[in-house]
């Protein structure tokens, strides 16, 4: 493995938490992540510079390319058919991108992944246009892999679009919100991510009890990285968040450690009052932090989080022992510590 290579599958792993020790596992993931960002680029490219600069723009921009390396892994139970598997975790990246740039644009971002956002460089019209494209190339990709895999990306649009709009609809009268809430990320970030290991498991020809296992660990493992995050955007100083505190607080976005704050009979009459609405103020965003980690809230949302990751390692449970599988495992080892 060339020495570029490994320097950035140890960047990705350090970004998700995962371990890999097995040299020829790395060795595989590294060629297979080298041959997606070949794809991507080659996917969005197009002879009309100002499309194609657009549509590049969070591609080069990088990330944690969880997703394509997760399709990648699950891959490794089967073992077949590795250009299959490589085809579709690059499509499942396109539609990742495509929902980021969708994103900016409903939460009027400036910045995305240390870059100006699309929105900011261009404008709104420009950043949905280009969500659009992407996933226009990302249906492209999967449909020569099949029928099955057509109408699998197909119904994970549908959850992703749904989870959005269930969200910014926010739940209905008589819905519980925090039921809600999880069912939500369950649709916006676990649907994803369980397509991710679905198509790396099914394309790869590992058995069905097995790909069922790894879209199941997929759903989970996704919800428990919002949680996760949803935690660290109240626990952890501005300094190791590498962002402003507070972002949900300021957005008027009702995270889990929120809701669960809010569902205490015995909560804190200026906590309540502080979430009512989206926080302007630094003052305010820093008294409400404060507040939240001295509530039941936030250890709720912890006791959440590691029964995602309990429920998310016991499917891996019926995988066949692998480094593949220990892989995987590190990941939920990593989402429970990271928080504390």
């Amino acid at each position: 493995m060339s020495d570029a290579k490994r320097r950035t599958l140890a960047d990705l792993q350090r970004a998700v938490g995962l371990q890999v020790d097995d040299e020829g596992l790395l060795s595989e993931l590294a060629s297979g992540l080298a041959d997606v960002e070949a794809t991507l680029r080659d996917v969005v490219h197009s002879d009309v510079q100002f499309v194609n600069d657009a549509a590049v723009h969070l591609v080069d921009a990088g990330g944690k390319r969880f997703r394509p390396l997760f399709t990648l892994l699950a891959g490794q139970f089967g073992g077949k058919d590795r250009e299959k598997v490589v085809i579709a975790a690059a499509a499942v990246e396109l539609v990742h991108l495509a929902t980021l740039y969708h994103d900016d644009v409903m939460d009027e971002a400036t910045m995305r992944r240390g870059a100006q956002s699309v929105n900011a460089r261009w404008d709104n019209a420009i950043a949905i246009l280009t969500g659009d494209f992407l996933f226009a190339h990302a249906s492209r990709l999967v449909s020569d892999l099949g029928t099955d895999p057509a109408r699998i990306i197909a119904e994970t649009f549908s959850e992703l679009v749904t989870g959005q709009m269930r969200e910014t609809a926010g739940p209905r009268d008589g819905d519980d919100p925090i039921e809600h809430y999880l069912s939500v990320i369950a649709q916006k970030t676990g649907s994803l991510i369980a397509t991710s290991g679905r198509f790396g498991g099914m394309l790869s020809g590992a058995r069905d009890e097995h790909v069922e296992s790894l879209r199941q660990f997929g759903e989970t493992i996704g919800a428990a990285f919002q949680i996760s995050d949803d935690i660290i955007d109240i626990a952890s100083p501005s300094d190791e968040l590498g962002k402003a505190q507070g972002t949900d607080l300021r957005e008027g976005i009702r995270t889990l450690p929120m809701l669960y704050a809010m569902s205490d009979d015995k909560a804190n009459s200026r906590l309540m009052e502080l979430l009512a609405a989206p926080l302007t103020e630094d003052a305010d965003v820093a008294e409400a932090l404060g507040l939240l980690r001295d509530s039941s809230g936030l250890e709720h949302a912890r006791e959440t989080l590691t029964d995602y990751a309990r429920r998310a390692r016991s499917e891996l449970a019926t995988l066949p022992a692998s480094p593949a599988r220990d892989a995987c495992e590190s990941v939920t080892d990593y989402l429970a510590a990271r928080t504390h």
